[in-house]
C-alpha cells in the first residue's frame, strides 16, 4: 500500500522521472500529465521532442485478446502479443486518448481528446475519433484559424483572466 501511495505522488510530481526511470524513452521539452498512464510496459515507448501528453491519455502497450487465446488452447497458454509506441516531435496528444500497440505518430501531430490511435499516423496531421482518423493537415489548422489566435502565453493569470472575459463577454 505504501509502495503504491509513493508511486501516485512520484508520479504527480515528476510524471517524466518517474516513466523514464520505467524505460520510457522520452526527449526534450515534453509535458506529461501525472494522470496519463504509460502501462505496463514503458519500455516500449519512445516519445519524441516538445510532445505535451494530457490528463488521462493512455498507451497501450500489449493486445489483452491474447486472454481468450490462452482459455481456447493449451498451445497459447503463455503467448502475449506486444508492440512499441513511437510519437514523433512537436505533437499534442489530448485529453483521454489511447495509443494502441505498434502505432507511431509521426512528427507535428495533433491527437483529438478521447481519440483511439490504432494505425500509424503521418507527420503534420490532425486526428480526431474512435477509431481515430486524419481529418486534416496541421498546415490547413493554421490556416483556418489564422485571425482566432489569443496571444497570451507571456500574460499573468490574471491579465489573461481580464483578456478573455473582457474578449469572451461581450
Amino acid at each position: 500500500m505504501i509502495k503504491g501511495i509513493l508511486k501516485a505522488i512520484i508520479l504527480r510530481n515528476n510524471p517524466i522521472k518517474f516513466w523514464k526511470k520505467n524505460g520510457a524513452k522520452i526527449g526534450t521539452g515534453c509535458y506529461i500529465h501525472g494522470t496519463a498512464d504509460l502501462g505496463s510496459e514503458p519500455f516500449l515507448i519512445t516519445i519524441g521532442d516538445h510532445v505535451r501528453v494530457n490528463r488521462g491519455v493512455s498507451f497501450i502497450t500489449h493486445d489483452g485478446g491474447t486472454w481468450v487465446l490462452r482459455g481456447l488452447d493449451e498451445k497459447f497458454k503463455n503467448a502475449d502479443l506486444f508492440g512499441k509506441i513511437k510519437i514523433g516531435n512537436n505533437c499534442h496528444i489530448g485529453t483521454d486518448a489511447v495509443i494502441m500497440p505498434g502505432v507511431t505518430i509521426g512528427d507535428n501531430c495533433i491527437i483529438g481528446c478521447r481519440a483511439v490511435v490504432t494505425k500509424d499516423i503521418p507527420d503534420n496531421s490532425i486526428v480526431v475519433g474512435v477509431p481515430a482518423r486524419v481529418i486534416k493537415t496541421i498546415q490547413d489548422y493554421e490556416e483556418q484559424h489564422k485571425g482566432d489566435f489569443d496571444y497570451t502565453k507571456h500574460l499573468s493569470f490574471e491579465e489573461k483572466k481580464k483578456y478573455l472575459i473582457e474578449k469572451y463577454n461581450k
